[in-house]
């Protein structure tokens, strides 16, 4: 038996868990499948790391279903070293922490009725969760908050929630240019000197500066974008809109 494996009991013991939770995580996909001999199965440090940080944001707050779309993305056999690196990655930049409310309290917030179906996109996109009794888990706070703002200014919730799921896919492929330049340069120069020990800090304080720099200045060029746009669509309706309608002083009847 290779050096460092554990059984399922042995691997509880470990991390401070249930063999049966254990198992529970293991069967929504948290942990990469063991080495079996025979009927038993054999854990490795990859399995005690995940677990470790599962352990760690269950109790910061978040949910399972948190959890499992912070690590969906990291590789099953990513070892401890990784994973560290990936919990500085995501633990700043992880929605607040959940909260619990209820239907009738969310619209009373809107303030206006939202077309049937808008919940479950809600839920589709991993704002929030549909529980049971009328009672819904807040996944993303500060992302509902933004959302019922712009409601208040009169956007249909529908159409919010459109826009919103254009925005994610959009702001997915800025996140994964952002990404694929940190591996094109300073990952693989760590990689080509064969990932030393000691570089790990140097990555992780990369990665964790990276994040603000980059959300600056794809906030700076959204700014510009959409000041650009606004100028572009209030000029196409000046031009096609009625003389005497656009331009008319507060208060005063167009083309009196």
């Amino acid at each position: 038996m290779p050096d460092e494996e554990l059984t399922v009991d042995q691997l509880a013991a470990r991390v401070g868990m249930t063999v049966r939770n254990v198992r529970a995580y293991a069967a929504r996909g948290l942990l990469p499948a063991p080495r079996l001999v025979g009927r038993t199965g054999w854990y490795g440090p990859e399995h005690v790391a995940r677990l470790m940080l599962v352990r760690e944001m269950l109790g910061q707050g978040y949910t399972l279903a948190a959890v499992e779309r912070a690590l969906e993305s990291t590789p099953t056999t990513a070892s401890a070293g990784s994973l560290a690196l990936h919990r500085a990655l995501i633990a700043p930049w992880l929605p607040d922490l959940p909260v619990e409310s209820d239907v009738a309290t969310l619209t009373a917030r809107v303030g206006v009725p939202s077309a049937p179906g808008v919940l479950a996109d809600l839920a589709a996109m991993g704002v929030l969760e549909l529980l049971e009794d009328d009672r819904i888990r807040i996944l993303d706070p500060t992302l509902l908050e933004a959302g019922i703002q712009v409601v208040r200014l009169g956007i249909r919730p529908e159409a919010l929630v459109e826009a919103q799921r254009q925005v994610i896919e959009l702001v997915e492929q800025a996140a994964d240019i952002y990404v694929d330049m940190f591996r094109r340069t300073v990952w693989q120069d760590f990689v080509a000197q064969g990932t030393p020990a000691d570089g790990w800090p140097r990555i992780q304080e990369v990665v964790e500066r990276l994040q603000p720099v980059a959300a600056q200045a794809l906030l700076a060029s959204f700014r510009s974008a959409m000041a650009a746009a606004v100028a572009q669509e209030v000029d196409s309706q000046v031009e096609t809109a009625p003389d005497g309608i656009i331009g008319a002083p507060s208060g005063a009847v167009a083309g009196g």
